[in-house]
């Protein structure tokens, strides 16, 4: 085929590729945690993304919020993301919405057991008194407690309950514990020397 028996003019067609009109969902699935009060910050960051179209990738859009939630005290956290913190890129998709599944920071009271001493003697006519008092579970925070008013006592034969009170100290907040209050007993048993 030779060149010089033809007038060849060429001329260029048009591809065009339109843009997915089908709506795409973005579910973004705030990360969750939980822990335990210990009177330290926890943190719980990210989040996962599911897309049902296998087309669109998480390249096709950007970030611009903060996927982090604190907290210090009991209670529940929300990361609080939004579907306006993030933007589609992609000119290929017309359609894209993003979804937001709620994610917490979930921080539980800590289990305290205060328990009064259980003693006992002999009867001496001197009141029988034991101010120890013993904590067990959990236990307090670190820098965190309690000052006990210890009031059981018992003086003649028989039991009774070592009763106490309790006080937080400054800093520690009730609403971070679950506290019991466990009363021993305190005994005091009859004489047996032979009195004449």
């Amino acid at each position: 085929t030779k060149a010089d028996n033809y007038e060849i003019e060429t001329v260029f067609g048009t591809l065009t590729v339109t843009e997915l009109t089908d709506k795409v969902t973005v579910t973004i699935t705030e990360n969750s945690g939980s822990e335990k009060y210990d009177g330290t910050e926890k943190t719980v960051t990210g989040y996962t993304v599911s897309i049902d179209n296998e087309l669109y990738t998480e390249e096709d859009f950007t970030f611009g919020g903060t996927d982090s939630v604190s907290g210090k005290n009991v209670g529940t956290y929300d990361m609080k993301l939004t579907p306006a913190d993030f933007t589609n890129n992609s000119k290929n998709f017309s359609s894209v919405e993003f979804v937001i599944v709620d994610g917490t920071l979930e921080i539980s009271k800590r289990s305290v057991t205060l328990t009064s001493a259980t003693d006992s003697k002999t009867y001496d006519g001197i009141a029988l008194t034991n101010s120890t008092v013993t904590v067990t579970g959990d236990g307090f925070a670190s820098g965190e407690g309690a000052t006990y008013d210890v009031t059981g006592s018992q003086t003649e034969v028989g039991e009774s309950k070592n009763t106490f009170t309790y006080e937080l100290n400054e800093g520690t907040k009730a609403d971070n514990y679950e506290i019991e209050t466990v009363f021993g007993t305190l005994t005091v048993t009859e004489l047996t020397d032979k009195v004449t």
